[in-house]
């Protein structure tokens, strides 16, 4: 039955988003020339879960509580500084972003410190600006760690159709110094040839962790397409370990595992919605992940049916319904989502 339902729903995906391009990687920017400003945003949240055990259960919670310093100084510098300070994240309050940007030259900018490896286009949307409460699953297991630590080189402007972002970076867990002499290549390029098209596609290949056999290579393509009030938006995401790798982590809090032994991954996801005259804004979000492509009938499949209702230009209401399937063996645990977003 759900793989009916699966089918159905990816057949009746219609066209998405075009998310808009920020020069720099925070999350959010200066409100002004000159000095600091401080912005940041809250995410108090409601969830309905099935269990494995056949008790539901239902929570009131945090997905996040960010506050950030963020400003320019002349000339041509800017920072970002934001901590994520939800008592339902591990470790928190924590340290999310904090970089320094030199953007003399438009096609030839500079950012270092920490900041969100620039492989996928859901990833390095900002997560107040997400269609879904949660970020794909692909996206969290396989474009990781979301932060780094490094330097990245990037151009383009607001009007110009080319993108690049080309990082050298520790490719470890955010907060950690690495453990061997390599670094990992990360890179992300988009381009519109079109006013209501963007395309592009991202990479990365290093080694991580202390040992040598530790080999990561990441590839993905992304398409964006925009038709007035419809928008739609899809990505696919294909990985490769060698030696020891690591599931988990992303948006939804699940805890980072540590493996060994190889293994290739692959995944997407397509999503869809559109915004009426009356601030609503429905959704449909389609995911399939598959954790051992050498394994048959081993992929995840989520559909994410929700709506977005726009109070105004700072708050935000979504409801999401997360329906899993597992092929081989299924598991209850599907999920309601309601969140309510300020931001300030």
């Amino acid at each position: 039955m759900k793989k009916s339902i699966s089918i159905l729903s990816f057949s009746i995906l219609i066209i998405l988003t075009s998310v808009n391009m920020i020069s720099a990687q925070g999350c959010m920017e200066a409100s002004s020339d000159e000095g600091v400003s401080i912005v940041g945003y809250i995410q108090p949240q409601w969830e309905y879960y099935q269990t494995t055990d056949g008790h539901d259960a239902n929570s009131f919670t945090f997905n996040r509580a960010r506050l950030a310093a963020v400003g320019n100084i002349p000339y041509d510098v800017s920072y970002f500084f934001m901590i994520d300070f939800s008592k339902f994240k591990a470790g928190s309050p924590w340290l999310l972003d904090a970089f320094v940007s030199y953007s003399r030259f438009e096609w030839a900018k500079v950012s270092f410190g920490q900041f969100k490896s620039p492989i996928s286009l859901e990833q390095n949307t900002p997560c107040q600006a997400l269609h879904t409460i949660y970020r794909s699953k692909v996206v969290d297991e396989l474009a990781g760690p979301q932060r780094d630590m490094g330097a990245m080189l990037f151009g383009g402007t607001a009007d110009s159709q080319l993108h690049y972002y080309l990082a050298i970076m520790n490719d470890y867990d955010k907060g950690f110094e690495d453990e061997n002499i390599a670094k990992s290549l990360k890179g992300r390029v988009t381009y519109s040839p079109l006013e209501f098209l963007q395309i592009g596609g991202s990479f990365a290949y290093g080694k991580t962790g202390v040992n040598e056999d530790n080999v990561k290579t990441r590839a993905g393509g992304e398409i964006q397409l925009s038709f007035n009030n419809f928008l739609f938006q899809g990505e696919y995401l294909w990985a490769d370990d060698t030696g020891d790798y690591t599931t988990g982590g992303g948006c939804d809090g699940t805890p980072i595992e540590f493996h060994t032994g190889g293994v290739t991954r692959c995944g997407f996801f397509a999503q869809a919605m559109y915004k009426t005259a009356w601030n609503l804004q429905p959704v449909f979000k389609f995911e399939n992940y598959d954790s051992d492509a050498s394994i048959d009938n081993n992929s995840e499949t989520i559909m994410t049916y929700g709506v977005n209702y726009f109070l105004n230009d700072w708050t935000r209401v979504q409801l999401n319904y997360r329906y899993k399937a597992e092929q081989g063996t299924e598991i209850p645990n599907d999920q309601v989502v309601l969140q309510v977003q300020v931001r300030f």
